[in-house]
């Protein structure tokens, strides 16, 4: 509630649109011992409130087709997890229940094999469908941004660029003594954003925490609370540069 608390604020003083997302299970997880988050009880009433409370729109991941209907009564878009884009009963499920769709490329799938799972949501009656860019496997336990995939997906659908999941290093921080930790390398957050704006992306994926060194996931790879106001204006500067050079003649 209080991140939501927190965003909400920033993005209404800077009049940008604000869509909150949380995980009431985190089910692709590395280790075993890995905290997955409240469950699906749980983390369905939280998102209820947030949504309720402080009037936002909610989306949260599925990673079960029996979660789905569920999910569906509460948030407002329902996620299909990078690892599963493939999974073509997942994807139909999500896309018969009505609600918004955002499908996360998987960091082992070409851009423009992202038209199928674009295509299995719109063969399901599902026209309301986002493809969301978060990086490709290069090597071991390293992500790379590669921009051209952005515009090969705005031709099937809507694009988000989801810049903290995309400095992310995947259990990079494994030892033989505790669970497997990803790392991450968040200094590179505003570079990556701002170039997916200059690439005419249709919005931004944020993952932000007022500690990140006590979340407790992703905070390797997040964005602090304080640096959001920055970050986003920069990001409306640019994006407003790109607007005023197409309105040129």
């Amino acid at each position: 509630m209080r991140m939501a608390e927190i965003i909400k604020g920033v993005t209404r003083a800077l009049a940008l649109p604000f869509i909150f997302k949380a995980s009431y299970d985190k089910a692709n997880r590395t280790s075993i011992r890995s905290f997955r988050g409240p469950g699906i009880r749980e983390g369905l009433r939280i998102l209820k409130r947030i949504k309720d409370e402080l009037q936002l729109p909610v989306l949260t991941d599925v990673h079960e087709v029996g979660d789905v209907a569920r999910v569906a009564e509460v948030a407002d878009i329902l996620q299909i997890p990078a690892f599963l884009c493939r999974q073509t009963d997942l994807v139909v499920a999500v896309a018969l229940s009505g609600r918004g769709v955002n499908i996360k490329k998987g960091q082992f799938v070409s851009p423009w094999d992202m038209r199928h799972a674009v295509e299995k949501c719109r063969e399901a009656g599902n026209a309301q469908v986002v493809l969301t860019e978060r990086g490709s496997s290069f090597g071991y336990n390293n992500l790379v941004v590669d921009m051209r995939a952005l515009a090969i997906m705005r031709k099937f659908a809507p694009v988000v660029f989801d810049a903290t999941h995309s400095v992310q290093l995947p259990s990079s921080q494994a030892d033989d003594h505790g669970p497997a930790v990803s790392g991450g390398q968040p200094e590179f957050i505003p570079v990556l954003a701002r170039a997916a704006v200059a690439a005419g992306v249709d919005g931004i994926f944020l993952e932000v925490h007022d500690n990140p060194k006590v979340a407790k996931s992703d905070g390797a790879n997040a964005l602090d609370s304080t640096r959001l106001r920055d970050v986003l204006k920069e990001l409306l500067a640019v994006r407003q540069a790109l607007d005023l050079a197409h309105a040129t003649p």
